[in-house]
This record gives C-alpha cells, structure tokens and sequence, in this order.
C-alpha cells in the first residue's frame, strides 16, 4: 500500500515564518560557533607576575646562585640517603634513585662553579 501523505505532512509556511526560521538557525549557527571556540580555541592565558613571596635578587651574582644550589642539593643528597635506609626493599630502590639524581645534579652545579671561580 502506498501512503501518498508525507510523514510528517508538510505544513504551509508564510514568508514570516521562513525569516523566523532562518534567523533561528542563524542563531543558532552563531552559538554552536562561539562555544566550539570557546573549547577548542581558548584565549591564552595572560602572563603572571612573579610571586614575591620567594624572590631571589636580580643582582646576584651566578657564584653565588650556584653556591646556593650546590648546599640545596648536597642537603636534598643527605636526605634522601637517610629516607632510603628506613625503607623496605622496593621503595629503597626508588630513594636510592632519586638520591642519585640528586648526587648528579650536585656534581654539575659543582663542575660550573669551579668554571665561574677556579
């Protein structure tokens, strides 16, 4: 059997209603728009000025940095040796790690302090 209405019928429109429609979807366009933007193109973020909570002088000397860095860590070395000890096996490997990275960091800020101050 043949249906010969459409489903849904189609309803007469006027000229008003094809504008009203058209604005709708040009809204509507609009909208989809801005918020994909929004997602998927964000605005970077505008740069922050530096806390001053922890500020190091921009007038101090590299000696004197590398000096500093070079007591962080070899304090860091000594903490993480004693961390190591009071661990059990798997977690002891992983200080033990650690510490060395941080025993290797020592040595490079000690090798560019020699450089700055033979």
């Amino acid at each position: 059997m043949d249906k010969i209405v459409p489903d849904p019928p189609l309803e007469p429109t006027t000229p008003l209603e094809q504008t009203i429609r058209a604005d709708d979807l040009a809204k509507n366009r609009e909208a989809i728009k801005r918020a994909l933007d929004f997602y998927l193109c964000p605005q970077p973020s505008k740069a922050r000025p530096p806390g001053t909570l922890f500020l190091i002088q921009p007038d101090v000397d590299t000696e004197t940095l590398l000096a500093h860095a070079c007591e962080s860590l070899a304090s860091a070395n000594t903490l993480a040796s004693d961390f190591a000890d009071q661990l059990g096996r798997p977690q002891r490997n992983t200080a033990l790690a650690i510490q060395q990275i941080i025993m290797l960091a020592e040595l490079a800020v000690n090798r560019a302090l020699d450089r700055v101050d033979p």
